[in-house]
């Protein structure tokens, strides 16, 4: 049995003293893709942020390749191998497509890496190598994610962190985007999802932990999820 590359154990986070997060704990093994779902404003986002040092735990712990990085801050983490995609994007809106991934890759110094990395990714992303020198305000919806999955890649990630990614995309877009993050995982990058989409999400991924109100309330594989009449009642309208 292979141990986990993430393990998060009994976490509580919060802001300003008022608790988000109640005691949350989760793993994801190598190679697989886990989904965390739930409503809006179910915890989904602070944990991601915790995971990636963006906020510290006021209790748990969570470990990653077996180091405690609980109290690392952000940069460390990414040192370490989690990239965290933010939902909203975030790019550099002015800059192009090309100067977007360079900037993923901001860690690393050799430049024929960087070069290499940039030409891997236009292999999986075609579209963002045609329109490389395009400003990124100017991509679509479903292009401007791709372009910040790519540059979150640039990092070379052992753990990708998906913040919502089909926030703002029209139907079609949304199934589009969701083929892209089951390529991604099927080149060999472990990835951890967060969608208030349940039903696409689950439809992708390997496992899944249903949150609600900062707690997890059911977890196990997906098909079990899919087919779970609490999940299917409260966030599939079945």
């Amino acid at each position: 049995m292979t141990d986990p590359i993430l393990k998060v154990d009994n976490i509580l986070t919060g802001y300003d003293g008022v608790p988000v997060i109640h005691g949350i704990s989760l793993d994801i093994n190598p190679g697989e893709l886990v989904a965390i779902v739930g409503a809006n404003g179910a915890g989904k986002t602070s944990t991601m942020r915790t995971i990636a040092g963006l906020m510290k735990p006021t209790a748990g712990s969570i470990h990653f390749n077996g180091e405690d990085i609980s109290r690392l801050p952000a940069h460390m983490v990414l040192r370490r191998g989690i990239s965290y995609v933010p939902e909203g994007r975030r790019l550099f809106s002015k800059l192009t497509v090309r100067e977007n991934l360079v900037l993923g890759a901001y860690m690393e110094k050799d430049k024929h890496e960087i070069e290499g990395r940039i030409e891997e990714l236009y292999r999986l992303f075609p579209v963002l190598e045609s329109r490389s020198s395009q400003v990124a305000e100017t991509l679509s919806g479903g292009e401007q994610q791709m372009l910040a999955i790519a540059r979150g890649m640039m990092s070379k990630p052992r753990l990708l962190m998906l913040d919502e990614m089909s926030l703002g995309l029209m139907p079609a877009l949304v199934e589009k985007m969701m083929d892209t993050i089951v390529q991604v995982n099927r080149n060999g990058v472990t990835i951890l999802l967060v969608e208030q989409m349940v039903q696409e999400a689950l439809e992708i991924a390997h496992r899944g932990y249903v949150l609600q109100t900062g707690r997890i309330v059911e977890s196990g594989p997906a098909e079990s999820l899919l087919d779970s009449e609490q999940v299917r009642k409260a966030y599939m309208g079945m």
